[in-house]
């Protein structure tokens, strides 16, 4: 049964930028956990070629109400021109564990 909760995602250029978004994220409530893994290599075209990066992806776990709010502090954060930001429907979970992330962002 589908939830009302996201799995957010996004790329960092560093462990640094991966810390300061998570952790604004998380105090102003728009996250109720991110995760941060490193050493993740992404492979991507951009302006005309083919690019490679070491990067850190910020798994965030969020509301869907606090979605839009979130997107624009993570854009407003963020120092790529046009950071990767998906969200992905949690279709279930443990009720313990999603009652706790609705009310850690309320």
């Amino acid at each position: 049964m589908p939830s009302d909760h996201l799995l957010v995602l996004t790329t960092c250029p560093d462990a640094g930028t991966a810390r300061v978004i998570a952790r604004t994220l998380v105090e102003e409530r728009l996250a109720a956990c991110v995760n941060r893994l490193d050493g993740v290599v992404s492979t991507y075209r951009w302006e005309g070629g083919t690019r490679e990066d070491a990067e850190c992806l910020l798994l965030i776990k969020t509301a869907t109400s606090a979605f839009e709010r979130l997107a624009a502090r993570v854009q407003a954060l963020h120092p790529y021109e046009l950071p990767e930001l998906i969200a992905i429907s949690v279709e279930g979970g443990s009720d313990r564990y999603l009652r706790w992330l609705s009310e850690s962002t309320a």
